[in-house]
């Protein structure tokens, strides 16, 4: 059990992990480099230690405390208490959660080993936006999704940002990076997948009428641009989500949501 020590001043050394938490370009540096990532509040705490990562330390504010007594008398990683202004001053946010905890990243897994055993698989090209990725994940861990796989430029799932959309669900659906794209596409026709490209383009096929396939990899595109025609010509079908009312596409997390349901739902 690691005995919780209150920290006064905002300089303390204790706490570096948890500066400029707000500081998006400071953190896809240091985050990676330093091999840690943060996770926001107690149900996020708790799925990142069930999911095997290690705690390298906690920042809570008093309150608390008796909420998570339980993870505190099992940790075996230093505890920090500080108040909320103090909190505000380092992570340079209001932390209304409460609850802090830098975590040790794990090295990802090589896509093909990741690909053995999947059968369902989301592609992501150039997600950048955290909470697009986040939601995404969310819905992948929702619906059956077996795995998920990040074009080089993709934002990083383990960003606080995005871990906090998912809800901890980042940690639930094994990940990995395609490298170099979109040559490495071909790591997965190679492990015998379908690829589908979504897109609203009208000459797309309808989603619900393909002939279901036993292993479907869904490619989705970043929010606006979507997917490159480079990503696309290297897709099996493209694809697209039948829609009404002169609607003609929607946020990529909403779409990826339909999109996993259709494959997830068929034989």
């Amino acid at each position: 059990m690691s005995e919780p020590s209150t920290v006064t001043d905002p300089a303390d050394p204790r706490l570096a992990d948890y500066t400029g938490l707000t500081d998006v370009e400071l953190r896809r540096r240091r985050e990676p480099a330093e091999g840690l990532f943060i996770a926001e509040g107690e149900k996020v705490i708790r799925r990142a230690l069930a999911a095997g990562y290690r705690m390298r330390s906690m920042l809570l504010t008093a309150k608390w405390l008796d909420v998570m007594a339980d993870v505190i008398a099992e940790a075996d990683a230093p505890v920090h208490v500080v108040d909320p202004a103090l909190a505000e001053a380092v992570t340079g946010y209001h932390v209304h959660r409460g609850a802090l905890a830098s975590m040790e990243r794990r090295p990802l897994p090589d896509a093909a080993a990741l690909l053995t055993a999947a059968r369902r698989v989301a592609v992501l090209e150039g997600l950048v936006d955290h909470t697009n990725l986040g939601a995404i994940f969310r819905s992948a861990a929702a619906l059956g999704m077996d795995a998920v796989l990040l074009s080089p430029d993709c934002a990083d799932p383990l960003y606080r940002r995005a871990v906090k959309v998912s809800m901890g669900a980042v940690f639930a659906v094994p990940y990995a990076r395609l490298d170099p794209w979109p040559a490495a596409l071909d790591t997965v026709r190679d492990a015998g997948f379908t690829l589908l490209a979504l897109t609203p383009a009208e000459h797309a096929l309808d989603l619900p009428t393909l002939t279901p396939h036993p292993r479907t990899a869904l490619l989705l595109g970043a929010e606006g641009d979507g997917l490159t025609p480079a990503a696309i010509a290297a897709s099996h079908h493209p694809v697209r989500i039948p829609m009404s009312h002169g609607i003609d596409s929607l946020n990529v997390g909403a779409a990826a949501a339909v999109a996993f349901y259709a494959v997830t739902t068929t034989p």
